[in-house]
């Protein structure tokens, strides 16, 4: 037995949800959980027959899912987890005992299944849990255990994850619309009352097909029962009055506190067929169908458009929900060794003999034939090339030699002066292009420089080259300065090198009197300032005007602001 708690994602690939829901189609959904809402949604048109319990046409079902894609902007490439139609769920009481290993549970349950109408004519593909014995066993003998299963077609899963291959898109995991209904009404809050501890109520779900019941116990499921009914025959109220009376009896086998009546189908109102029913149960009831008078069972973002929310699905919400809810049904169709985890193959014709080739003889096919290569190519780079790079190395060396001594005599016997042509054009070039860059740092200085801040020096050059040293009463004025002056000039990679207070204000600023800052913003590199200030440090013009006192204006000699030894162009 394996059960579908969660899906291991691949951490790639995206997650998406799909559900089959005969009144809808087939929807799309993805739930935003974090804001409590549906994220993204969408919904086709699909057949679906309830009497075989299968997808109509499986090709419109891969169109479908492909339209979706596009129309959602999702990637083919992702997993999908698919909600079905329930096809079959039963409850075991007494069939098998505590020391009963798994195996023969499954082959017990199949047995079970294989006497419905369905699954004598398609291989079935079981699931089952067990569930605590309400009410015990005691007195009865052996001590059984309480398993509660449900199955579906295998073909069914097959031709789904067929269809999805086509696309790119993995099948990971299959669910029913039962345990997706008690996931989204458990999420949803609506049966917060009637699943607390030791409180029995019932579930009565209408579709097209008839009705079925669940009787529980909190979370614990303690029956199921199921009628069909010819509902789409009926005509006006005829069909709530055969409800209330089919229902009526199989709800006093079943007394309890509380009963919920869901519809699924637009044939049917909820609201009425409750107005119908004589119980001393709590009723309440909810509209899965056209019928329901809020928009959306669940709030949605503004990426839904409104008449899509109006068509969301308690079955699409909780197949959404399969992760991450904490409900007790939860089933697998998918167990290890069944769809999805057989490896793929394709066979290979050769002559009158066909050979089945798989991803692991694949391998061992490429790796037999790689190897040999391999070894050969590794000889010939530990002990052939060497040789011959040995060879070519000394014929290099004889020919470097030749040319140093060529080019000794071409030197010889070269004139003794040269004429160098001076390019007009170049030389033009290059110099508007240096005063362009000079231009654009004075322009960007100028106009990114704060009221209470003073530049005591400023270096540029042709080539993008800027070293700014100032002062400023205000710290916050100097990082806005630094700030404008990036924006201004955008490439040339300006970093504050410097930010410190002066060290004549310190006396100051300790006795409350405030004091200056003095900073450095340039894009060079320390060998360059070195190059530029000397080994020391020192600046090139060694008596700087001091820094103006606070709202003082700045010094009017601006024999400091422009460098008198720049770097060379």
């Amino acid at each position: 037995m394996s059960l579908l708690g969660s899906f291991s994602s691949s951490g790639s690939k995206p997650r998406v949800h799909v559900s089959v829901t005969p009144g809808v189609g087939i929807e799309m959904i993805q739930l935003d959980l974090e804001n409590n809402q549906v994220s993204n949604y969408t919904f086709k048109e699909l057949a679906y027959n309830e009497t075989t319990r299968d997808i109509v046409d499986y090709d419109v079902f891969r169109d479908a899912i492909a339209d979706m894609y596009a129309e959602l902007n999702i990637n083919p490439k992702c997993e999908v987890v698919v909600n079905m139609p329930l096809v079959s769920f039963g409850i075991n009481n007494s069939d098998f005992g505590l020391i009963v290993s798994d195996d023969q549970i499954t082959g017990g349950v199949t047995n079970i299944v294989l006497e419905s109408y369905t699954f004598k004519r398609m291989e079935p593909v079981v699931s089952w849990i067990s569930m605590p014995n309400i009410g015990g066993t005691a007195g009865t003998g052996e001590e059984k255990r309480r398993i509660v299963y449900t199955a579906l077609q295998k073909v069914v899963i097959e031709k789904i994850g067929k269809a999805l291959e086509e696309l790119g898109s993995t099948l990971v995991g299959v669910e029913n619309s039962l345990t997706s209904t008690f996931r989204a009404l458990d999420y949803m809050g609506v049966i917060e009352t009637q699943t607390q501890p030791d409180t029995t109520w019932n579930l009565l779900l209408i579709n097209s097909t008839g009705y079925s019941l669940v009787s529980l116990s909190g979370k614990n499921v303690v029956d199921y029962y199921e009628e069909p009914l010819p509902i789409k025959s009926y005509e006006g109220n005829q069909i709530y009055t055969e409800i209330a009376n089919s229902a009526q009896i199989a709800l006093s086998s079943y007394p309890a506190n509380y009963l919920l009546v869901v519809s699924d189908t637009d044939q049917v109102s909820a609201e009425i067929v409750v107005s119908k029913l004589r119980t001393v149960s709590t009723v309440s009831f909810l509209e899965n169908n056209s019928l329901k008078k809020q928009d959306s069972l669940m709030p949605v973002s503004l990426n839904v458009p409104p008449n899509y929310a109006s068509m969301i699905s308690l079955q699409a919400i909780g197949c959404a929900l399969a992760e991450v809810s904490t409900f007790p049904l939860k089933f697998n169709y998918m167990p290890s060794g069944a769809l999805g985890a057989v490896e793929p193959s394709c066979t290979i014709a050769i002559g009158e003999h066909e050979y089945v080739v798989t991803q692991k003889s694949a391998f061992i096919l490429v790796a037999a034939v790689c190897l040999p290569i391999i070894l050969i190519l590794w000889l010939l780079s530990s002990m052939i090339l060497p040789n011959m790079q040995n060879a070519q190395s000394t014929k290099a060396s004889e020919v470097n030699t030749n040319i140093s001594q060529i080019d000794a005599q071409i030197k010889e016997f070269a004139p003794a002066t040269q004429t160098t042509v001076f390019d007009v054009s170049s030389t033009v070039e290059n110099g508007v292009k240096s005063n362009r860059a000079k231009l654009m740092n004075y322009v960007a200085a100028g106009e990114a420089i704060p009221s209470n801040v003073w530049l005591t020096y400023f270096m540029t050059q042709g080539d993008g080259l800027v070293d700014i040293k100032g002062v400023s009463t205000d710290v916050s004025a100097v990082y806005v300065f630094f700030k404008n002056m990036r924006d201004s000039l955008i490439g040339t990679k300006l970093k504050l090198q410097k930010l410190e207070m002066d060290s004549q204000s310190v006396d100051a600023a300790v006795s409350g009197a405030g004091g200056n800052y003095v900073f450095e913003i340039t894009n060079m590199t320390e060998d360059q300032l070195s190059s530029l200030f000397g080994q020391d440090g020192g600046e090139a013009n060694p008596n700087p005007q001091p820094a103006p006192a606070n709202n003082q204006p700045a010094p009017s000699s601006d024999s400091n602001l422009i460098s008198d030894k720049p770097l060379e162009d």
